[in-house]
């Protein structure tokens, strides 16, 4: 036997060997164990770290926040290492900085980056002008919680109140349970005592709201632990106690009148007990409920618990713990007339796509095995489906060892690449097969032979498809780590599949085709399993060989070719073919976002939500809903990004809506979603607000699909821009749940202080401002000690509603002046009608104002909503416009386009560059084995033959299906392709070079290639194939699955004729270069 190369030698040394099936058994005993102990989530965990900052500048307007606080803080925070934007927002009375890191940054390191910053830079703000010390909130993806539970009152008997109480007592119990981490309560209404103050009792008794103030204060004051010595002994002596109740807080001494004691309950109502509500909560059953309580109380006061996890941790399991321990805690915490209704179950969802995926992927083993079992035999199929199980599970391990969760992406990473896994098994045992029929009369030198034969190029093939999807991983943006699994899971996949060809499928063939070796040779022939082949490739091919006819029709092929690609780009140009980031996907959760003029109150908003609900009550998929008014409801992660948990006041309010599975629905939910929108719109509008529906993104979140950033000179005319441009965004069709971040200018009252008379009165202008917070807004003047109590009840004076409601009664207040003299308000101020200032937005250092909407109708894709916008805008003669990045004149009013759009242009921008690496790549790698700079080119020449299947194969599905957009996965399909089909060609060249080298003619031996390996060729393209259809069904990976079907299936056709006839052509006079290449 000839000498054998790398892999023959491989093959020999382990094809009998007592170590292979023990090797292969830690394989499979490691993907069971990757199995079982990697965390199962429904989305990759994307490391997202950014942070507010908080800084109180208490009485300052709006301008003057921004100029001495916001200003500031962001040229500091700019300065941190990793920053990828600092956003800020300045209101009346303080500054939200928002502080967003690039994505993969370490969390800790950032957050001590951050606070380092800050503490070194705090005397910006000269001491005494009143800014107070900012407060660091980091946030990141663990705090979006897995599971929320709804508790709900299903009798009169129990309120929000009760309610409150129930969870804050469950929170405890729920912390308890490992590998949780933040949980909090949503809609709870506090619990205080209220002291609701008489005003002419009051003025009566001489007294103004400081007295109360100094005597609640006086009196809740204790110090304990005093050491005596008496007797030889040490007393311990404590000094008063604290209030606890609020009978004794009626009974404090508040000041002397007439020489009598006045009391707190002779100038004020003392109650123990709710607050005044600032938020409601509300569920309420749809028509596809299953909880007969809940759809017979119609629409019951709830609160609602959050809980996260730990970072890590697994979300299947806490998700599952957490529910058994609230079904433990029935009937102990929970009494009878309490609800419970799991309303978010991300470990549910993540454990349930984690099986259906993990079917997928056994019926897509299933699916190669049974193609190769028609195509080759019993014995064949075995030896290629052992493989592929050993490959899969070491691969399972690999990924376990990255760091990567079992979550959709890098699931649907193993079932795409379980086509490419079984190329090399498939062609090793095709050779062997082959090698077996063409008479090889020794099975221990038939199997390293046929290795050897394929082994030069399988490596090579192998090396290419990694080379086409490696760059992938280097994605850039929240769309890197979201992606990153399909690429890192695929070349550890392509890796393992190549060792288990050259280690394990020699021993598996050598145990299987020992009984029948000899049968094989006694009726082999060279040629039995090509004549048919070579006779048909014969009658396609030799009209481009030879002679002068034969140049002729290989022009021919050429123009033709260049023509169905040139048509196939132009699918894209007339919108046959639609371009979007991904598609939506088929979630089981919506909600709606209500924004309601600034200065409505709470009942108005909430009656709008509740109209709202009503409406959804009724779409038959609904199961239930939550009404979250005056707060935000429990985020999602993008929530998260879009930062919706600041989103609180009266006037605000969200409606989380949860549908049936997606199983027991016809409907997808982004169609019930278009279908929902106009009508909660048309509610909204009649009461002057404005809703929007807000679907879970299926990638990257954004502020808004279309976002329009608005520059310019003065932040006035900025705002007038904006609002010509809402214009444009409302009149343009398709364009919906438009909005901009101006507020309402609603009604506000200044109260002035006419300074002198104050003065010669002797009451200073902060005794003004006390006494007016304390009627209006109310102060917590002390708090309620009592060891039962989870959170801090604080004592709350203030006018009792009926009392403030009206500001000229409030100003009869009268307060002390310094020489002890009661003086009414009135005579000492005035009020003047105002309206409630803007806040000023900053984006990077710059203000700006923000115009965002959606896009809806038949294209569904927000690009083609911003090209509409912004051709409008360049024929009205508009602002000028900025795509990729901040003008460099940001003092001439234009418009910067972010949102879907910038992170899509990131993703293709990245992935083009990672297709064109690859590309390169390649070429190294096959300049590197066939050592010509002109074969590489020709062996890539099928590369762009995939646009042939590609862009057609996405038009077909658009028109029968609606769906079929050229999506991110999309990409990712056409970049694998690149990789998958030059191991053909690699497959087909290296045949011609070996026939050619052993004196059978050119014509023929490009003849013969085709026929030989348009097997294993056909094989492992229908092998990718079939481990797409099972993805085709998946509403993102679907692009993925089109792009392999139709790419491969157009590709793989064109490549067995196409590459043989133009290597013929390039090599026809080179033939001693390819006789050279030995």
């Amino acid at each position: 036997m000839s000498k054998l190369g790398f892999s023959g030698s491989i093959a020999r040394r382990f094809q009998s060997t007592q170590i292979t099936p023990l090797l292969a058994l830690v394989g499979l005993l490691l993907g069971v164990f990757a199995v079982l102990v990697t965390p199962r989530e429904e989305e990759p965990q994307i490391n997202v770290t950014f942070a507010n900052v908080f800084i109180p500048f208490p009485g300052a307007s709006a301008r003057e926040v921004e100029s001495l606080v916001a200003s500031p803080a962001e040229q500091v925070l700019d300065e941190i290492e990793g920053i990828k934007h600092v956003f800020s927002t300045s209101m009346p009375g303080m500054a939200v900085l928002t502080v967003q890191y690039e994505v993969g940054e370490d969390r800790t390191d950032a957050i001590v980056r951050l606070y380092s910053k800050i503490m070194s830079n705090q005397d910006w703000v000269p001491d005494g002008a009143g800014v107070g010390l900012p407060i660091v909130k980091p946030k990141g993806i663990d705090d979006v919680p897995i599971v929320t539970v709804t508790l709900s009152a299903m009798d009169p008997s129990h309120g929000t109140f009760e309610l409150g109480q129930i969870a804050h007592a469950i929170e405890s119990e729920l912390k308890r349970v490992p590998g949780t981490r933040d949980i909090y309560t949503i809609g709870a209404t506090d619990h205080v005592v209220a002291v609701d103050l008489d005003p002419q009792a009051m003025a009566s008794r001489g007294l103004d709201p400081r007295d109360l103030r100094r005597a609640l204060q006086a009196a809740n004051t204790t110090r304990d632990n005093i050491r005596v010595l008496t007797n030889d002994t040490e007393l311990l002596v404590q000094a008063g106690v604290f209030l606890s109740h609020a009978d004794e807080i009626e009974e404090l001494v508040v000041g002397v009148y007439d020489g009598k004691a006045v009391f707190l309950r002779d100038v004020a109502r003392v109650t123990q007990g709710p607050d005044r509500p600032s938020t409601y909560v509300l569920t309420g059953a749809g028509p596809a409920s299953s909880d007969p309580r809940l759809r017979g109380a119609v629409e019951a006061p709830a609160v609602t618990l959050a809980i996260a996890k730990k970072p890590g941790t697994n979300a299947v399991e806490i998700a599952r713990r957490v529910i058994e321990r609230f079904n433990q805690l029935e009937g102990i915490y929970i009494p009878d007339g309490v609800g419970v209704q799991v309303t978010r179950n991300y470990g549910a969802t993540a454990d349930t796509k984690a099986r259906q995926l993990i079917s997928k992927l056994a019926f897509a083993t299933a699916s190669v095995v049974l193609l190769v079992l028609l195509a080759l035999g019993w014995r064949e199929a075995i030896i290629v489906g052992a493989a592929v199980v050993v490959t899969l599970a070491a691969t399972l391990f690999a990924s376990w060892a990255w760091g990567f969760t079992l979550n959709r992406v890098s699931l649907f990473a193993l079932i795409f690449s379980i086509g490419i896994l079984v190329d090399d098994a498939i062609v090793v045992v095709e050779n062997i097969h082959r090698h077996l029929a063409m008479g090889a009369s020794r099975l221990l030198e038939a199997i390293p032979a046929a290795v050897d034969e394929v082994g030069g190029p399988t490596i090579l093939a192998t090396f290419t498809v990694i080379a086409a999807l490696l760059p992938m991983a280097f994605v850039t943006g929240l769309m890197g780590p979201y992606m990153s699994p399909i690429p890192i899971n695929a070349s550890l996949g392509m890796l393992i599949s190549l060792i288990v060809a050259f280690v394990f499928t020699p021993w598996m063939s050598h145990r299987l085709f020992a009984p029948v070796a000899d049968r094989y040779a006694a009726h082999g022939s060279e040629h039995v399993a090509s004549a048919g082949l070579e006779s048909f490739f014969g009658r396609v091919m030799t009209p481009f060989l030879l002679g002068g006819k034969g140049h002729r029709n290989r022009w021919l092929l050429l123009i033709a070719v260049l023509l169905l690609i040139a048509l196939s780009i132009l699918l894209v140009t007339n919108k046959a073919v639609v371009l979007k980031m991904l598609p939506f996907d088929n979630k089981s959760e919506f909600q709606v976002v209500l924004d309601m003029p600034e200065g409505t109150s709470l009942e108005r908003t909430t009656r709008v939500l509740n109209e709202i609900a009503a409406y959804l009550a009724g779409v038959p998929e609904v199961t239930d809903y939550q009404v979250y008014s005056g707060t935000a409801a429990p985020i999602s992660f993008n929530g998260l990004v879009r930062q919706y948990y600041l989103r609180e006041g009266e006037h605000l309010g969200d409606i989380q809506v949860n549908l049936t599975d997606a199983k027991m629905r016809d409907r997808k939910s982004h169609t019930i979603a278009l279908a929902v929108r106009a009508p909660v719109q048309a509610i909204a509008t009649q009461y002057g607000g404005n809703a929007k529906i807000v679907e879970v993104p299926p990638g990257p979140p954004v502020m808004s699909p279309l976002v329009a950033e608005v520059y310019g000179l003065d932040y006035e005319g900025q705002i007038a821009a904006a609002k010509a441009l809402r214009q444009t965004f409302t009149s343009t069709p398709d364009i919906v749940d438009v909005d901009d971040s101006v507020e309402f200018p609603s009604e506000k009252g200044v109260v002035l202080v006419d300074r002198a008379k104050a003065a010669r009165l002797g009451v200073p202008q902060s005794a003004v401002v006390d006494a007016l917070g304390i009627a209006l807004g109310g102060e917590d003047m002390s708090y309620l000690h009592a060891s039962h109590y989870k959170y801090a009840v604080p004592i709350r004076v203030r006018y009792a509603e009926r009392d403030s409601a009206d500001l000229s009664q409030v100003l009869a207040l009268k307060i002390r002046s310094e020489s002890g003299a009661l003086v009414p308000l009135s005579e000492i101020v005035a009020v003047v009608p105002s309206v409630r200032e803007f806040s000023i937005h900053h984006k990077d250092l710059l203000p700006v104002v923000y115009v965002t909407g959606d896009m809806a109708g038949d294209t569904d894709s927000p690009l083609y909503g911003l090209f509409a916008i912004s051709d409008r805008l360049r024929e009205e003669g508009g602002p000028e416009q900025w795509l990729l990045s901040q003008p460099l004149n940001p003092y001439d009013y234009s418009i910067k386009w972010d949102g879907e759009w910038q992170v899509t242009y990131d993703t293709f921008r990245d992935m083009g560059i990672a297709y064109s690496v690859g590309l390169l790549l390649i070429y190294l790698l096959v300049v590197a084995q066939f050592r010509s700079y002109l074969v590489p080119l020709v062996i890539m020449a099928p590369i762009p033959l995939t646009v042939i299947g590609i862009l057609p194969g996405h038009a077909l599905m658009q028109l029968l299906t609606g769906g079929g957009q050229f999506t991110a996965t999309s990409m990712i399909g056409m970049i694998a392709l690149a990789g998958i089909i030059v191991r053909n060609s690699i497959l087909l060249v290296d045949f011609i070079n070996q026939e050619v080298r052993e004196g059978v003619a050119f014509d023929r031996a490009v003849v013969r290639s085709a026929a030989v390996r348009a097997k294993p060729i056909v094989l492992t393209g229908l092998a990718a194939m079939a481990g797409a259809f099972f993805i085709l069904d998946d509403p993102i990976f679907s692009g993925l699955a089109i792009s392999l079907i139709f790419g491969l299936f157009v590709s793989t056709i064109l490549t067995l004729v196409v590459i043989p006839v133009v290597y013929y052509g390039v090599m026809h006079r080179r033939l001693e270069r390819v006789l050279a290449q030995a």
